[in-house]
């Protein structure tokens, strides 16, 4: 807490902003008191790690980190630093990386330091019966203050990644968090929070395995999203909802998700107390 030391605030682009993990051994019915350290990035603050778990029992962790700017600097007080991951094989025990995902083909934008910046995003990655690993990574656009969607894929269990297609990009809408998900029949769906679209979910699909997406309002509010299967093959997907009253809300989807705005709307939590919320 830097107000201890005189500063005015804190920020989320702290640079001492660490990735840590709690474990729970009863089924999440309680949780390990202390942090254990996932991962402590050389030069900034992380954010947002988003953990997922491959077939050979490895675990891939995604974030991106924000470089402190030195006091004088006529520009803002912090410079993105772009993406990164870190894996461990041994059940989170210990970690290794980080792994610098290439930038997105087109986007020009560097760090601080002149490099390109590495791809990055929040959300869900995917493993697909191919085995190959899907990423939806957020990009700048041609247009000032819109953000699209693109996807990545690793053949190699996110060691290296190669730029597929865009999954969203529009003049007048912004995208970026997105949670991927493999329907039984193969399909990627992409669920995705949107700026300037009345907060929208929107949900883009793709049927010949990456190589095109196309996407469409899906007619409820709310994000950002995760989506899992269900036992009877149906989808669970939750979401944060940042209209009063702030919580969490859900919905039970066909195996394919074809008609998510069909579904009803389940609210999880109703007190949520901010619009800052969500993150399932």
């Amino acid at each position: 807490d830097r107000r201890k030391t005189g500063a005015a605030g804190y920020s989320h682009t702290d640079p001492n902003s660490n990735l840590v993990l709690v474990r729970s051994r009863d089924q999440g019915a309680s949780w390990t008191a202390e942090p254990e350290l996932i991962w402590a990035h050389a030069e900034g603050g992380s954010q947002d790690p988003c953990m997922v778990q491959l077939r050979d029992g490895s675990i891939l962790c995604s974030s991106y980190a924000w470089y402190q700017m030195p006091p004088g600097n006529s520009g803002k007080p912090y410079a993105f630093l772009g993406g990164y991951l870190v894996r461990s094989r041994d059940g989170g025990r210990s970690w290794q990386g980080p792994i610098l995902p290439p930038p997105t083909p087109g986007v020009e934008a560097r760090d601080p330091f002149g490099a390109p910046l590495p791809s990055y995003n929040r959300g869900a990655m995917c493993q697909g019966r191919d085995g190959r690993l899907y990423w939806a990574v957020a990009h700048a656009t041609p247009v000032e203050g819109i953000s699209g969607i693109s996807l990545m894929i690793s053949a190699d269990g996110g060691s290296t990644w190669a730029y597929s297609c865009p999954i969203a990009v529009d003049q007048k809408i912004g995208f970026n968090e997105t949670s991927l998900y493999e329907t039984t029949q193969g399909d990627l769906v992409a669920f995705v929070r949107t700026e300037k679209y009345d907060d929208q979910t929107v949900i883009a699909r793709s049927t010949d395995k990456g190589k095109s997406f196309r996407w469409e309002g899906a007619g409820f509010q709310g994000h950002p999203h995760h989506a899992v299967r269900l036992p009877d093959g149906r989808v669970w997907l939750v979401y944060g909802y940042r209209h009063k009253p702030y919580g969490i809300r859900a919905r039970i989807l066909d195996p394919d998700c074809t008609q998510a705005d069909k579904s009803p709307e389940i609210v999880l939590r109703d007190d949520g107390g901010s619009s800052d919320l969500g993150y399932p």
